[in-house]
């Protein structure tokens, strides 16, 4: 027995191999541990070592360079999460796959699941038992319908699944935008506007996945966004709010890995959607919560029907789960503020913060109106009163100085936050005035040039909807920092521009 098990061991080698979110890893052909031909028909092995197991995906080499005939050779996501140093011995055995897919399969035939099933899914999710291909199919077949107890299921399992933050006040309060709109840095105004007036705003905010910047990314250009759980809760009690990564905080993990697949497929379904957000705030400990539901021509919700059946979902999992949720729609026809791209968008935010001339009114007004549903969630507070609090707030400077409070106790930013040392302009191709911006457009557009990955990358806009414009003037300018994504963009660029021109404005 001993000797057969043995057999069955291999050295670990880290491969520095970046799989993303999928558990990866490599055996010789020539294994003397183990034949090749004996995961035939399978596609999974399982590790296993003092009762740690890893399910990952199997690929077999013929490099001695990734795994030689005594090794086992893990990408760099299937090692970290493994945990175990490498030289280590650890049994390999062929692993079938995960019993929750029968769930699956039934979803996608048409069968309603139970809560058990569902929690099961989440769970294999969460430990990343699910290939791309897995996940994919599980978003598919839940598409096409999800009745009101699989969505209040599928909520609370995804929020079970990984850190659950409580917090020592009676009123937590949290915003949060469903996205599709460049530039709409808000809970960066709201953030340390509500948190100088007194209220808690724990906020954990996402990374970008197909957008140009998320506030985390955004955040990260000011200060570090990288925060556990205790280190959170000690900020959010001495400085009333934090903006951080929700990641790093291990807040509905199972949801991280859906979105992964999700986005790039655009799968963003209104059932997914409302799971997805209320599980993180239920996760994070929040009381009161605010949606912001950007409405336009090229947002992620495009008409008012559209925008009142999913504001009666959110209020439906709030009531549920005993969350006070309220729901408000916005102008989402165009861009919010004059950056787009992480460096652009701090700079916006801490031009409003800093009550500068030239700081864009739109992402000012929309951060006050938003700030004030917050604050009125005071009951120190007269009924009425939160938008005059919050201005109040922002132009005595207030809102700054908690901004540079928290700043501080997150840790400085260790980002390049230069912009792009390459640019150009995209030039009105006649005289009129701007009738269309289309958001989705941009934002691509701005990935093309390098962000989020590169943080000084973007757009700075010029003109807004109702602007008049001659031909030749410049409606934006493009930054990147390397030639190819400047070639890219600028070839997108000059392929839609995104801006629509057309006669003289309504008050012509």
């Amino acid at each position: 027995m001993l000797a057969d098990h043995n057999r069955h061991q291999l050295r670990i080698r880290r491969v520095p191999l970046d799989t993303g979110r999928e558990n990866v890893v490599v055996i010789s052909r020539r294994s003397k541990a183990l034949r090749a031909e004996i995961f035939r028909g399978f596609s999974r092995v399982e590790l296993s070592l003092n009762g740690k197991v890893l399910l990952a995906t199997l690929l077999i080499t013929d490099d001695d360079t990734l795994a030689a005939a005594d090794e086992i050779g893990l990408s760099e996501p299937a090692f970290r999460r493994f945990g175990e140093a490498a030289d280590t011995a650890v049994t390999v055995t062929p692993a079938s796959a995960p019993e929750s897919l029968e769930a699956v399969r039934a979803k996608i035939h048409g069968r309603t699941l139970t809560a058990a099933e569902i929690g099961a899914i989440i769970q294999d999710l969460a430990h990343y038992r699910y290939s791309d291909m897995e996940i994919a199919a599980f978003l598919i077949g839940s598409a096409s319908f999800v009745t009101s107890d699989e969505l209040l299921a599928l909520t609370r399992a995804m929020a079970e699944v990984g850190t659950r933050l409580t917090w020592p006040d009676p009123v937590v309060v949290d915003k949060h935008c469903i996205g599709g709109i460049p530039g709409n840095r808000t809970s960066m105004v709201v953030v340390p506007i509500v948190a100088a007036h007194g209220l808690p705003i724990p906020k954990t905010s996402s990374r970008a996945i197909t957008s140009p910047a998320g506030t985390a990314d955004t955040m990260e250009v000011l200060a570090r966004v990288n925060v556990g759980a205790d280190e959170m809760k000690a900020i959010v009690s001495s400085c009333n709010g934090c903006v951080i990564w929700g990641g790093h905080v291990n807040l509905s993990p199972a949801d991280d890995v859906l979105i992964s697949v999700e986005r790039p497929l655009s799968l963003d379904t209104r059932e997914q959607m409302v799971a997805s957000i209320m599980s993180k705030k239920i996760a994070a400990g929040s009381t009161h919560l605010l949606i912001d539901i950007p409405v336009g021509p090229t947002a992620k919700v495009t008409g008012a029907l559209e925008a009142m059946r999913l504001r009666k979902l959110f209020e439906f999992v709030g009531d549920r789960f005993g969350r006070a949720v309220e729901v408000i729609t916005t102008d989402g026809s165009q861009p919010i503020g004059n950056g787009i791209g992480p460096v652009l968008e701090a700079n916006d935010v801490m031009a409003v913060l800093g009550n500068e001339p030239d700081a864009p009114r739109d992402l000012r007004e929309k951060s006050l109106r938003l700030a004030a549903h917050l604050l009125e969630y005071d009951p120190k507070l007269r009924g009425g009163a939160g938008y005059q609090r919050a201005r109040e707030l922002l132009d005595s400077g207030a809102a700054l100085k908690q901004m540079q409070r928290i700043i501080d106790a997150q840790g400085p930013s260790t980002c390049n936050t230069e912009l792009g040392s390459r640019s150009f302009d995209v030039k009105a191709a006649q005289d009129g005035v701007v009738s269309a911006i289309d958001c989705l457009r941009l934002n691509r557009l701005a990935r093309t040039a390098g962000a989020p990955l590169d943080k000084g990358a973007g757009i700075r806009l010029f003109k807004k909807i109702g602007d008049r414009v001659e031909q030749g003037e410049p409606l934006y300018r493009v930054y990147s920092f390397d030639q190819p994504e400047h070639d890219l963009a600028a070839s997108a660029a000059a392929a839609d521009s995104g801006y629509a021109i057309g006669g003289k404005s309504a008050g012509e």
